[in-house]
C-alpha cells in the first residue's frame, strides 16, 4: 500500500512514554514545596506538553516570573528522581524501528527540554531511529507551529505529507496551526473528547491501535 505520509512527528510524554502521571505529580509536589497553590491532577495534566515557562504561567498566573526558576528546580528535583523508571507504552519499542525501516522520517516534537529528551532517547534505546527532534527550550512552545515547521524544513517534507501524533490538545492545535494532519491518542494527558475538537484523523485508545492505524492508513 502506498504511504499517505512521509514524515511522522511524535510527541513524547503521554504518546510514546507513560510519563504523564509522573509529570503531574512532580508539578504538584513542586508547588507544595514552595507553599504555592497546588493544582488538581486535572489541572496539572492539562498543561502537559507545554514548555515549563508556559506551563507555570498557565497554572500560576499570579506568580512573578522571578520565582519561576525556583519552581522549575523543585519540579526537576521530583521528576528526575523517577524518570529513569518510566516505561515506554507497550509496543513502542517494536513499532518505532518498524516505521523507521518502512521508510518514514521519524521525528519528535516535545515540551521537554533538550537535555530531558536526550536523556529519554538514551534510556529508551530508540535514539538511532529518530531523524530529528525539536524541544520547547529551543523553539516556540506548543501550540505555536514552529516545531512542526522546522521539522518539515529539516526533512524536506511538505505539509500534506506530514502527520502529527500526540496526546494533548496542544499537539493537535499545533498541527492545525502548521496546516498538517493529526492523530490523537486518548491514553495520555487529555481525554478523547478534548482531542476530538481538533478534528484528528483518528483517536487511538492504546498504542497498539495507533500502530495498527498507521500500518493501514499511514
Amino acid at each position: 500500500m502506498q504511504k499517505q505520509f512521509d514524515l511522522l512527528i511524535f510527541d513524547w510524554d503521554g504518546t510514546l512514554m507513560d510519563s504523564t502521571g509522573a509529570i503531574a505529580s512532580s508539578i504538584r509536589a513542586a508547588c507544595a514545596d514552595l507553599n504555592l497553590p497546588v493544582p488538581s491532577m486535572e489541572q496539572a495534566n492539562h498543561i502537559i506538553g507545554l514548555g515549563l515557562t508556559e506551563a507555570i504561567a498557565a497554572l500560576l498566573p499570579a506568580l512573578p516570573a522571578a520565582d519561576y526558576p525556583q519552581l522549575v528546580e523543585r519540579y526537576r528535583h521530583h521528576f528526575l528522581g523517577q524518570d529513569h523508571l518510566l516505561p515506554l507504552f507497550d509496543g513502542v519499542a517494536q513499532t518505532i524501528p518498524q516505521l523507521h525501516h518502512a521508510g518514514y522520517w521519524i521525528t519528535v516534537a516535545t515540551g521537554k527540554s533538550r537535555r530531558g529528551l536526550e536523556r529519554a532517547l538514551d534510556q529508551s534505546r530508540l535514539r538511532s531511529y529518530f531523524h530529528a527532534s525539536r524541544c520547547a527550550d529551543e523553539v516556540f512552545s506548543k501550540p505555536h507551529p514552529g516545531m512542526i515547521l522546522e521539522l518539515m524544513d529539516c526533512c524536506g517534507v511538505r505539509p500534506e505529507r506530514t502527520l502529527m501524533i500526540g496526546d494533548t490538545s496542544h499537539d493537535l492545535q499545533m498541527a492545525q496551526n502548521a496546516g498538517v494532519a493529526s492523530v490523537g491518542v486518548g491514553y495520555g494527558a487529555h481525554c478523547a473528547s478534548t482531542l476530538q475538537a481538533f478534528e484528528p484523523l483518528y483517536i487511538a485508545h492504546d498504542f497498539a491501535a495507533l500502530a495498527k492505524w498507521l500500518s493501514q492508513h499511514g
